[in-house]
């Protein structure tokens, strides 16, 4: 989401890219207290994306290990022309891309925690009501294909540009912008009862 510091962004401080810079050419000679900074570094925000394609936690936290050990063998190839957190979310972001297609229906998202509404806001009658809507999104969300719920989650959930799911995805701008329209579209029609 927008803001959360979770998505993607090449804006983070000279030092902290230095830092990362060295983590990252330091792992890739084989350093393994290097990469297992990395690891801690970046497990939250690669455990978070998998929640929400994969609705699982168990399943998150496979896809986001699976993700790590292939991070690990690659990232001597590892060209550097994108952040090390760019590359993870592509690793990520298809690691999870092939769980969706392999299991069909999808899982629904029962097991993503919901951010707490402040306590003023936070009624008995509003915290019911959200969760029935976060249920029916969950059940909608299940007639997306996985292509469509992947740009989807990623532009929507993740707030990334078209630019960089297109990127992160390995697919046409073009594609992307008609996979979120087709996803919006349909969730628009499936949550209409919400309006």
């Amino acid at each position: 989401m927008p803001g959360d510091g979770n998505q993607m962004t090449e804006r983070a401080p000279d030092g902290v890219r230095a830092d990362e810079a060295l983590l990252v050419v330091r792992a890739g000679e084989g350093d393994e207290e290097a990469f297992e900074a990395l690891v801690r570094r970046h497990s939250p925000a690669m455990l978070q994306l998998a929640a929400r394609f994969l609705g699982d936690r168990a399943d998150a936290e496979d896809a986001v290990q699976d993700a790590f050990v292939s991070a690990w063998r690659k990232l001597p190839e590892f060209r550097r022309d994108a952040s090390f957190h760019t590359w993870l979310h592509r690793i990520v972001t298809n690691g999870c891309f092939n769980r969706l297609r392999s299991r069909r229906p999808a899982a629904d998202l029962d097991s993503v925690p919901e951010q707490a509404a402040p306590e003023y806001q936070a009624s008995p009658a509003r915290a019911v009501e959200s969760r029935a809507a976060a249920d029916a999104l969950a059940a909608a969300m299940e007639g997306l294909s996985p292509e469509q719920r992947v740009c989807w989650v990623l532009r929507e959930m993740q707030g990334l540009s078209y630019e960089i799911i297109a990127d992160t995805v390995g697919i046409s701008l073009q594609a992307v912008r008609g996979r979120v329209f087709r996803a919006r579209r349909y969730l628009t029609e499936a949550m209409s009862a919400w309006r």
